[in-house]
């Protein structure tokens, strides 16, 4: 028997005419659009990926996605707010652009955070706690939900810490781009009596692949 866990970062907050803004979770910003959140719905339809419940961050930006999916799965799925997925918090560069950030921190500092999840300095985000939370929500899923699919709707620094449930962040982080982006999809499995969770899929567009 298989367990799923779907994970989806939410869609854009900014339009395309928009500078883009470290937005973190003391800035709760609305969705811009609808696509991807409803891509992320009819990606899972397609794939009979139907989850047993929707767990979402308590951000608009969360909260829209993970209710335009549902609409999509055109399903009755509980919707559940969860505080452990919500987005960290930046501290000092809390609704700065990239180049304010890297001005303040260096280039290398973003590399870092971007490729193993090294926290730069100033930002409010313990490491530790992040990942308890990930692997906690895991053992609750195969308690709760085994043999079935959930959907989790988070952010994109909280997502790339849901590697460490494969066992080997270290090597995973090596083959994948952690950083995912707005709208796109994981996907965890585990099988009875393995240890760790298997990436099926890591940073997929919805798009793309309802395009085929």
């Amino acid at each position: 028997m298989t367990t799923r866990i779907i994970i989806a970062r939410h869609g854009n907050t900014f339009t395309k005419e928009q500078t883009p803004l470290r937005v973190g979770a003391r800035t709760d910003l609305p969705l811009v659009e609808t696509e991807r959140g409803t891509n992320i719905g009819k990606y899972m339809k397609m794939n009979t990926f139907y989850p047993a419940a929707v767990f979402a961050a308590p951000l608009h930006r969360t909260l829209e996605t993970a209710r335009l999916a549902i609409a999509a799965l055109d399903k009755d799925v509980p919707l559940i707010v969860d505080n452990r997925f919500t987005e960290i918090d930046y501290g000092p560069d809390e609704g700065k652009t990239d180049e304010e950030v890297i001005a303040r921190i260096g280039q290398k500092a973003i590399d870092d955070w971007n490729t193993q999840a090294i926290v730069p300095h100033g930002w409010n985000v313990s490491v530790e706690a992040i990942i308890k939370a990930w692997h906690d929500f895991a053992l609750e899923v195969e308690t709760n939900y085994h043999d079935k699919t959930v959907l989790v709707v988070s952010s994109n620094g909280i997502i790339r810490f849901a590697p460490y449930l494969t066992g080997d962040f270290h090597k995973f982080s090596e083959e994948y781009n952690i950083k995912v982006g707005t709208g796109s999809v994981c996907v965890l499995e585990k099988n009875d009596g393995e240890t760790f969770w298997a990436v099926k899929a890591w940073g997929l567009k919805p798009k793309e692949f309802l395009s085929q």
